[in-house]
C-alpha cells in the first residue's frame, strides 16, 4: 500500500513538473487596443533652419509593452502626429521620458504578468516565469534589492536589444535625433553601434539615437539615483556625464535627479553644451501637488513646504539652465498608469527666459520647441 501511495505521489510530482515546465513555455498572442492619439500642447517660437526640441509626454500602461511591436506602434503614432504638424526634420531632437525603456522587461511575458492587482504581483508571476534564469541572475546579483536586480540583470540582453531595435528604428525611420529616455541594464557600453549588457552593477541609462538610427556615444548612466532606485541602481561618477554632438547642436542628457545638481551641470559646460535634456519619471498620482519629501539626499538639509512640481521649478532645469550656455532644454515625464504605480509630473520647455509647463490633460501630449 504504501509502495503504491509513493508511485502515486511520484506520479502527480512528475505531471506537476511537466505542467510547470509547458506553462513555462507557452506565450500565447496578444491583442489589444490602444489609445495611438496624442494631442500637441504648444509650439514655441518660429522654425529658422536651426532645429527643435519635441518633447513626447506618452501616456502608457501595461499592455502597451506586451511586444517591442506594441510599444513601436504607439511611438510611431505619436511621431506620425507630430510629422504631420511640421515638427518633424533633420535637425530634429526627440526627447522621450524616464524608463520608458526598462518596462520592456515585461516583453513577451505571460497574460498573468499584465494582468496582476499590482507591480509586486507581476514581479511574482515574472520570476516564476523563468526559473531557472531567475536562479543565475540571483547568483550574479549586486544590488541590495536583490530580486529586483535578479528580474532585470535575466532579461538584460534582451531589453538591450529591443531597446536599440525599437529606438534606433524610430531614429531612423524618421529622420530624427532621440533621446531614448532610460533603461536599466547591467554595465551597459556601445561597440562598433550595438548596444551590449555586461555582468557588473545595474545602471539607470539613457542613449541618443542620431537620424541614422547608430548610437551617439556611450550609454548616459544616471549619477544621483533616486530612493525608489538606489537600492538595485548603481551610482556612476560625474566624469561619466557626457556631450554629444547633434545636427541641432552639442547635446547634455541629465536623467531625472541628476538635473537637480549644480555639479551635472559643471560638467557639461566644460564641455560647450548647448542643449538639455532630462527624461524624468514621477510614480504615483497627484505628487505633483503633493509636499516636496526633500529629494535628492543631498537636497533634503534644503527642504521647505515647497509642492513637488515647485521642487522641480526651483531646483532642477529652470533654475540651472540660465547658469549655463545652453540655449534651450526639455524636461519630459511619462504619464499612464504601469501596474499600480501611478504617474505624475509635468513636463516643460525651458530657455533662459523661463520655463514653460504642459498644462493638465487626458491623453498623451505633444509640446516643441523651435531653437
Amino acid at each position: 500500500m504504501l509502495t503504491l501511495l509513493r508511485r502515486g505521489l511520484l506520479l502527480l510530482l512528475a505531471a506537476a513538473l511537466i505542467a510547470y515546465a509547458a506553462w513555462i513555455q507557452w506565450r500565447p498572442a496578444s491583442f489589444f487596443l490602444s489609445d495611438l492619439r496624442s494631442s500637441l500642447a504648444f509650439s514655441q517660437g518660429d522654425d529658422r533652419g536651426r532645429g527643435n526640441l519635441l518633447g513626447i509626454q506618452p501616456e502608457l500602461y501595461n499592455a502597451d509593452y506586451r511586444s517591442a511591436l506594441h510599444l513601436h506602434r504607439k511611438l510611431a503614432a505619436y511621431l506620425d502626429g507630430a510629422q504631420r504638424q511640421g515638427l518633424l526634420n533633420a535637425k530634429t531632437v526627440v526627447v522621450l521620458p524616464e524608463h520608458i525603456g526598462t518596462w520592456l522587461v515585461a516583453v513577451g511575458e505571460k497574460r498573468e504578468v499584465f494582468a496582476a492587482r499590482d507591480l509586486a504581483e507581476a514581479r511574482v508571476w515574472l520570476g516564476l516565469s523563468h526559473p531557472l534564469e531567475l536562479i543565475g541572475a540571483l547568483l550574479a546579483n549586486q544590488g541590495t534589492s536583490r530580486f529586483s536586480d535578479a528580474l532585470l540583470r535575466m532579461k538584460a540582453e534582451q531589453m538591450a536589444a529591443d531597446y536599440q531595435s525599437l529606438f534606433g528604428g524610430l531614429a531612423e525611420t524618421y529622420g530624427v535625433t532621440i533621446v531614448a529616455g532610460s533603461i536599466v541594464l547591467p554595465d551597459p557600453r556601445v561597440e562598433e553601434g550595438v548596444l551590449l549588457v555586461g555582468d557588473g552593477p545595474l545602471y539607470n541609462v539613457s542613449l541618443v539615437f542620431g537620424n541614422d538610427g547608430i548610437p551617439l556615444g556611450q550609454p548616459q548612466r544616471k549619477v544621483l539615483p533616486h530612493r525608489d532606485e538606489d537600492s538595485f541602481t548603481a551610482a556612476a561618477a560625474d566624469q561619466a556625464l557626457q556631450v554629444v554632438t547633434t545636427p541641432a547642436g552639442r547635446l547634455g542628457v541629465l536623467i531625472g535627479t541628476d538635473s537637480w545638481r549644480p555639479e551635472s551641470y559643471a560638467a557639461l559646460v566644460a564641455q560647450q553644451v548647448e542643449l538639455l535634456a532630462v527624461p524624468a519619471f514621477l510614480h504615483g498620482d497627484s505628487h505633483w501637488n503633493g509636499v516636496w519629501p526633500g529629494t535628492p539626499s543631498d537636497l533634503r538639509s534644503r527642504a521647505s513646504q515647497l509642492s513637488e512640481g515647485e521642487a522641480w521649478l526651483r531646483h532642477s532645469l529652470p533654475a540651472q539652465l540660465p547658469q549655463t550656455p545652453a540655449a534651450a532644454g526639455m524636461t519630459v515625464f511619462m504619464r499612464g498608469q504601469l501596474w499600480n504605480l501611478g504617474s505624475d509630473g509635468r513636463s516643460m520647455a525651458v530657455t533662459p527666459d523661463g520655463p514653460r509647463l504642459v498644462e493638465e490633460a487626458p491623453g498623451a501630449r505633444l509640446f516643441n520647441l523651435w531653437l
